[in-house]
């Protein structure tokens, strides 16, 4: 083990420049042939630069495979008598209102079903509305103009930003009108000095992060669909992502916001300073509020400094106990510089090779990896600081085997077999997803005991004869949150008996939370009083219904 320890600690030496320079040498220079065989993986496989949900291409997979009707697979909705039917007057409203033609897709008056598709179904194939309507406003006014309109002749709206969620939060469950903040993309600005960025809520993830990375900072969110998602949608759904083990909640980065409500009023809370005890934080209600309070159009995001230092590794590891004593090493050794601590079962990573090939980088199967990633301001203090983590963790056989990458494109490499999970799962047909969280010491254990279920239920095999095909766990070690997956050939409703309300009831009994980071939306409503008690919910609906007496916002979902 201290052998391999010492040929760990030469690859954290071994500063490449280049990925090539790292193959030919790695025997002569003692380098493990895991980091070689990653080097090869690099030049043969990388993925893209942006990864964007909106490119999906499986052959003969879910991704051509037409979704049922949202109101087909919860035949319980109906339609709220409230709410009006769209006609072509109400159209000729918004023409009128927006101007250009790209703005408005008018499904009343034409045909448009192909156009509206994408705004109309999530890119799971789980959820798929009838919307015959999607505004594209360009401004706040706009915004505004249009939710009064709504608001007063009764017409339900659905906010939708890139689209990329998974609990059906963004898409329409009847004819209500997408309101899509595509057009409103602009970065107004960001101060080198306190790492304010105002910028609107339309604007890409990615987009907004490679505006400050020019600049020495970083988003204080990363997540898998960066290349896709609006960071307007990623604070409706306070998405917690890659880096809040070091950057913390939405809920500490936002600075200030601007938001229309549904009857058109503006509140504008555009604050770029971190420090403002002047009543209540308003804001703070629609951070994670899912479009039903209200848009958000526009944002001030604290940015840090952007670490001149990152290294990543990845680690075989034989058991999820082990799993726990190297999360709390790192915690303990690596501690201000850890950036990332990621846990995926092997499953996760059989099927995300099984999907995308290439050349693996550790050369044995393990039960559990881990992926770390370390940012920091100083390159030999992080190094010495990571040599002495990794030879530890290797001789005290925490870990088993372990690859450091060594350049930038290794990290997207090592970072692509975590990022890639939820894309290639869905492959077969398509994914129940349960984003929980769980005390650290029983998180994996949901895993085991939801796959032994849908075993016996005989509904988990090899053949097309099994909807499920394997039951698998990843997520943010560093804190508590647990992404449940089951792949399946296709969604069964006897599939859902077997898993709803079972893996509530299994977090309740724990004391979790069934949603760590991707929302209410429709898929959880009816169990949000599994996590919250009885006068929590009478709260939220109080103020529902003071922001949105007509319930135009959003509607069917979230309490």
């Amino acid at each position: 083990m201290a052998t391999r320890a010492r040929l760990l600690r030469g690859v954290a030496n071994g500063r490449c420049s280049h990925v090539s320079s790292l193959v030919a040498p790695a025997a002569s220079r003692g380098l493990p042939r895991a980091a070689a065989r990653l080097a090869s993986a690099c030049r043969s496989s990388a993925l893209p630069q942006t990864r964007c949900l909106g490119s999906r291409s499986f052959s003969g997979t879910s991704a051509s495979r037409a979704a049922k009707l949202t109101t087909d697979s919860y035949p319980g909705l109906t339609r709220d008598s409230r709410f009006s039917q769209l006609t072509p007057e109400h159209v000729a409203y918004f023409k009128q209102l927006l101007g250009q033609d790209s703005a408005v897709i008018d499904g009343i008056n034409a045909d448009a079903a192909a156009d509206i598709e994408p705004f109309n179904e999530d890119w799971m194939h789980k959820y798929k509305g009838q919307c015959r309507l999607v505004l594209k406003p360009g401004s706040t006014e706009e915004v505004s103009k249009i939710l009064r309109y709504c608001n007063e002749k009764m017409l339900a709206v659905v906010p939708q930003g890139g689209n990329t969620g998974l609990v059906g939060g963004s898409i329409p469950v009847f004819d209500e009108i997408v309101i899509s903040m595509g057009r409103m993309n602009t970065i107004h600005s960001f101060d080198e000095m306190s790492g304010s960025l105002v910028l609107d809520a339309g604007c890409i993830l990615e987009v907004a992060d490679q505006h400050v990375a020019e600049r020495g900072y970083i988003f204080p969110l990363d997540l898998g669909a960066k290349g896709s998602c609006h960071v307007g949608g990623n604070v409706s759904t306070n998405a917690g992502g890659l880096r809040l083990l070091r950057y913390g909640s939405l809920h500490g980065s936002v600075l200030g916001m601007e938001a229309v409500l549904p009857d058109g009023t503006v509140m504008n809370d555009m604050c770029t300073l971190r420090k403002n005890n002047t009543g209540y934080d308003l804001k703070q209600l629609f951070i994670g509020a899912e479009g039903t309070l209200g848009i958000i159009t526009k944002l001030v995001v604290q940015c840090a400094q952007r670490s001149p230092a990152v290294n990543v590794a990845l680690f075989g590891i034989v058991s999820y106990e082990k799993a726990q004593r190297a999360f709390r090493e790192a915690k303990l050794q690596l501690s201000e510089i850890l950036s990332a601590f990621e846990l995926m079962d092997g499953t996760s990573q059989r099927l995300v090779h099984q999907v995308r090939g290439g050349t693996k980088p550790l050369e044995n199967d393990y039960p559990f990896y881990c992926l770390i990633e370390t940012s920091g301001s100083n390159s030999e203090h992080d190094y010495e600081k990571l040599e002495k983590f990794l030879e530890d963790v290797m001789s005290n056989e925490v870990i088993a085997d372990g690859v450091v990458a060594q350049d930038a494109t290794q990290i997207k490499t090592l970072w692509s077999w975590r990022e890639g999970i939820t894309e290639c799962i869905g492959h077969w047909g398509g994914t129940y997803k349960y984003d929980v969280s769980i005390p650290l010491s029983d998180m994996y254990l949901i895993v085991n005991d939801v796959k032994a279920r849908l075993s016996e239920a005989g509904l988990l095999g090899e053949t097309d004869d099994h909807p499920v095909v394997d039951v698998l766990g990843y997520g943010h070690m560093g804190d508590s949150n647990l992404h449940l997956n089951i792949a399946v050939r296709r969604y069964d409703k006897e599939v859902e008996k077997v898993l709803e309300p079972y893996v509530y009831e299994w977090i309740e009994k724990r004391q979790g939370s069934i949603s760590a980071e991707h929302g209410l939306g429709l898929a959880k409503k009816n169990y949000i009083g599994y996590s919250r008690n009885e006068t929590m919910i009478g709260l939220m609906k109080q103020i529902k219904a003071l922001y949105d007496p007509n319930g135009i916002m959003n509607p069917y979902k979230y309490i």
